[in-house]
């Protein structure tokens, strides 16, 4: 990576029993698990290193290359994990909106809202522009980067054409108006991060996903 290294402690991590025949696995899941953990406590990318990752688990850092050949591949593998853990929570949240559309479409957009909120670090490296890899370096290419966060999208898409069909929506464009809607909901939560202070609306969220996603006044 391009950024300096931070300063790192010298003590020793866990001491980890190698892993038996087949369980490369495992290693590689825990590889991942470590760098989503650094980004929690640091919520910064340039903790997460060979060296830190190796002595978090326990392990030599060369260990690391038979399965993430640089750390720009680890924070590949992170990203893609928590686009999918994203999907599937807004899917869940829309699921429980009950048999209203419009419900399930807000609790969509509310679970979005809510990663930013609780786990800041890892909203920023999927949609803050804190992670660029750079493709001139390292082992990520352009097709590595493709589609990242269109099941999310998606799930947008989905609640929407539900609101459209049961007459609670005028969206005639259903894929733009859901990147509209996101890209609404990013700029409130990258705002309600920057600013802390501000007396942001209590209904805000809901005023700006009404407005975006077209949905007719109840």
């Amino acid at each position: 990576m391009k950024h300096n290294e931070p300063a790192e402690p010298a003590a020793p991590g866990p001491t980890r029993r190698r892993n038996r025949r087949g369980e490369g696995r495992k290693l590689r899941d825990e590889i991942i698990t470590a760098a989503v953990e650094l980004l929690d406590e640091h919520g910064d990318e340039r903790a997460i290193t060979l060296r830190s990752i190796a002595r978090r688990i326990g392990i030599a850092a060369p260990s690391i290359y038979p399965h993430f050949p640089d750390p720009q591949a680890i924070m590949l593998a992170v990203v893609r994990q928590e686009f999918g853990r994203l999907a599937t929570t807004m899917r869940t949240a829309a699921a429980g909106g009950g048999q209203d559309p419009r419900q399930r479409l807000l609790a969509a957009c509310h679970a979005y809202l809510d990663l930013a909120q609780i786990h800041p670090g890892r909203y920023r490296i999927m949609f803050g522009g804190l992670w660029t890899p750079d493709m001139s370096e390292g082992s990520i290419t352009e097709d590595d980067m493709d589609g990242l966060g269109m099941d999310a999208l998606q799930v947008f898409v989905d609640a929407l054409g539900d609101c459209v069909a049961a007459g609670q929506a005028t969206s005639t464009d259903l894929f733009s108006d859901a990147v509209a809607l996101w890209l609404g909901l990013h700029g409130l939560a990258h705002q309600r991060a920057v600013i802390r202070k501000f007396p942001w609306p209590q209904d805000l969220a809901e005023r700006i996903i009404s407005a975006l996603a077209h949905l007719k006044d109840t």
